[in-house]
């Protein structure tokens, strides 16, 4: 138990969801300085503790981190409490944009938003690219790791999970072996020995409720499993497996369980199954919805709602087609994150056992050197749907690709991405900045040439 009451806690992490924009590594910054250097509910080392153990698992790191400690807090009301709150901002404002995208989105004004946000979202991309690969490619095994995944997924057009079960194999064999090459002991976040866990005002004691139990095991197992595969099975019993919502179902399922490396990683995943496998959305409709969940507060994974929102709009069935693309969307979120909670009430309280094992340490680290690649193959896809009008495929000797026609080249796209990038890593501006003054530069060409 702690001091902090359950209507306090209700307001802190409402906050926190509402200061939740700039991706993962923003929203971990803004919780921790509100719960460890604010409020010190938690220390450092725990704050930390909790955080490695969330890298570890599938799915939005921030968003889990959230429950977790909202969990630590106020047992599992409080880590749905937090991790609900996480989402619902992002969930809403998603939710009326994608109604505004599919009622709207011919009209200049709104155009020209989305063109100036792709742009943006590209240089934001390649600015992952860097963020991350400055982080997890310490030596050259990690880096021949990082193209070999580039080149499995852009060039082989291997699935990213397989690419991430490799890695994740590399890694844990290496540890085994204790190659020092996966020996990578890294922090994420918050750095410097800060408050100490004694000192806050949950303590350094591990509470009752955070103690494993097997019996707690499985009812939480129980209890998540069947609010997550339920809705799953009974539309694929009810509609059938070839139906759009059963589909969206089993397909966002598959998904929450291989999002390792967070959402830039798996996006590239999305996008190849939603554009080419099932003809969801095209290419640049996907920019589009990143360019959303990037302008939005909540996980950058969100993205996915859009994706499910537009492949209910095209094939609503007897449903009025707004009316189904609520639904998809909703789905969409529902069957993305409900395993995140799984996840940290079932693991949780084994997390000392888990983080005690070096093997499995080392396991992440090559993972996190394969979503680099992973992250480069999606800025490249980005680059060439965003600066070209035509693209098409070749295949040959074994290698699939995407080849963009010179001709096709759109300068107005390459001048303001060339703009974006500049101001992200040039002048070190903020990603929401960057994103706000290209809409608007967006939105003004996009009425000037309609005049």
């Amino acid at each position: 138990m702690t001091a902090v009451s359950f209507r306090d806690a209700f307001w802190v992490w409402a906050r926190i969801a509402a200061l939740s924009f700039g991706g993962p590594a923003a929203q971990i910054a803004v919780m921790h300085r509100i719960l460890v250097d604010e409020k010190r509910w938690i220390g450092e080392t725990r704050f930390l503790h909790a955080l490695n153990y969330c890298m570890l698992l599938p799915g939005p790191e921030a968003q889990q981190l959230a429950t977790y400690i909202g969990w630590l807090m106020h047992r599992t009301p409080g880590g749905l409490m937090a991790g609900l709150l996480f989402i619902f901002p992002g969930m809403v404002a998603i939710l009326a944009l994608s109604w505004l995208y599919v009622l709207a989105g011919h009209i200049g004004a709104v155009e020209g938003l989305f063109f100036g946000l792709k742009a943006a979202v590209l240089a934001v991309v390649l600015q992952a690219v860097q963020r991350v690969g400055k982080k997890a490619l310490r030596n050259r095994p990690l880096w021949a790791i990082a193209g070999a995944s580039f080149l499995a997924i852009h060039a082989f057009d291997l699935p990213f999970p397989l690419i991430i079960v490799v890695a994740g194999i590399i890694g844990y064999l290496g540890g085994k072996l204790g190659w020092a090459a996966f020996d990578l002991h890294q922090s994420h976040g918050a750095t410097g020995r800060g408050l100490s866990d004694a000192d806050s005002l949950l303590g350094d004691g591990v509470p009752d409720h955070a103690k494993p139990s097997l019996r707690w095991s499985l009812i939480v197992a129980g209890a998540f499993l069947t609010l997550w595969l339920g809705p799953v099975l009974a539309l694929n019993i009810a509609l059938g497996p070839d139906n759009v919502f059963s589909t969206i179902a089993s397909f966002f399922s598959k998904m929450a369980v291989v999002t390792f490396g967070g959402a830039y990683a798996v996006l590239a995943y999305v996008a190849q199954e939603a554009v080419q496998t099932y003809g969801w959305l095209q290419p640049g409709e996907m920019l589009d919805g990143l360019g959303l969940a990037e302008t939005t507060p909540g996980p950058l994974i969100m993205v996915t709602q859009f994706v499910g929102f537009l492949g209910a709009w095209r094939a609503p069935g007897s449903l009025d087609p707004l009316l189904a693309a609520t639904l998809g969307g909703l789905l969409t979120t529902w069957v993305t994150f409900t395993p995140c909670f799984l996840w940290i009430f079932l693991g949780a309280p084994y997390v000392e056992a888990l983080r005690g094992q070096k093997a499995l340490s080392a396991a992440l680290t090559a993972i996190t050197a394969a979503v680099v690649g992973v992250i480069l193959n999606l800025a490249v896809w980005f680059a060439l749907h965003v600066l070209f009008w035509s693209v098409r495929p070749w295949s040959g000797y074994g290698l699939h690709l995407d080849l963009p026609d010179p001709g096709s080249l759109d300068l107005g796209a390459l001048a303001l991405t060339l703009a974006a990038i500049l101001l992200l890593f040039r002048f070190k501006r903020g990603t929401g900045e960057v994103l706000a003054g290209c809409a608007v530069v967006g939105v003004g060409v996009k009425l000037l040439a309609g005049m």
